[in-house]
């Protein structure tokens, strides 16, 4: 995707267009291996901020541009010099970051490359699907020095796994490696290295194989609704844990702001006059 252009936030926080419609929010503090830092998550929270007002951007990709980890979690190295006033102040900075991944209106897929732990795996977490090379490694670790995950994980993993299965990845705060995050759906979809659907055997090295799959899956996204991907994902997430009755009334709430807009008539007149719709966005 050569016709890529790029926003900074901040040192550590980047975004790159591609094109008109994907958005890859890149994590870009390698010398940390993207360790989560009062200002690293500060640059997160305004990235996502600018990107959940952004109409034009459809869909949204987080990489990683470490070559061996998405995302190590919070800053152990800055937190053991804080006291507990400092840990207080601080709380708010870093669940502004999560929230603001979580929250963002447009479908959004992780491409899980190397280490997601912790708070990096929360980030994962927060994004609707999650691709994943072999050389993944995944995984809650809080409970292990002395925490508890206060990214969403929680509450993000159950609602992936299942309560027992969760309880346990969080009790032992256990690593678990690609295959059987596949295997338990701890990630959605496995990219081999020349960046196709897990189905071959290659083992991930030589190129970050999920960013590939990812912006892949982005660009393919992308070609849908605008209007109509935002109201999808709203139903989706706004359903979970109400039973069927309430949530086909948020179902039919999330229709109703897609049946009567421009892109519900283009879609219909698209289809009829056989061509590519032109999405209005509206």
């Amino acid at each position: 995707m050569s016709d890529a252009t790029e926003e900074r936030y901040g040192e550590w926080i980047s975004v790159r267009r591609h094109g008109s419609h994907v958005a890859e929010l890149v994590l870009d503090r390698p010398k940390a291996m993207n360790a989560v830092s009062t200002e690293m998550a500060d640059r997160l929270a305004d990235a996502c901020a600018a990107l959940a007002a952004d109409r034009a951007a459809r869909v949204v990709v987080l990489t990683s541009s470490h070559e061996r980890a998405f995302c190590v979690g919070a800053d152990l190295k800055e937190r053991n010099s804080f006291s507990d006033d400092d840990l207080r102040r601080q709380r708010p900075h870093t669940r502004a970051a999560y929230t603001g991944v979580l929250e963002l209106p447009m479908p959004t897929i992780a491409a899980v490359h190397g280490f997601a732990l912790g708070g990096g795996f929360e980030i994962a977490l927060s994004c609707d699907l999650i691709v994943a090379d072999r050389t993944a490694v995944v995984g809650l670790p809080e409970v292990s020095v002395g925490v508890l995950p206060g990214g969403g994980g929680t509450q993000l993993l159950p609602r992936r796994v299942g309560a027992a299965r969760a309880a346990e990845l969080v009790f032992t705060a256990r690593r678990v490696t690609a295959d059987e995050a596949h295997r338990l759906g701890l990630v959605d979809e496995l990219a081999d290295r020349d960046g196709s659907d897990g189905s071959g055997s290659g083992d991930g090295s030589g190129g970050n194989a999920a960013r590939t799959r990812a912006l892949e899956l982005a660009d393919r996204i992308a070609a849908n609704s605008p209007v109509g991907l935002r109201a999808a994902k709203r139903a989706l997430r706004l359903s979970q844990g109400l039973d069927l009755r309430a949530g086909l009334e948020v179902e039919d709430a999330a229709w109703r702001t897609v049946a009567f807009s421009g892109d519900r008539a283009e879609g219909v007149a698209a289809f009829n006059e056989k061509r590519t719709p032109d999405w209005p966005g509206e």
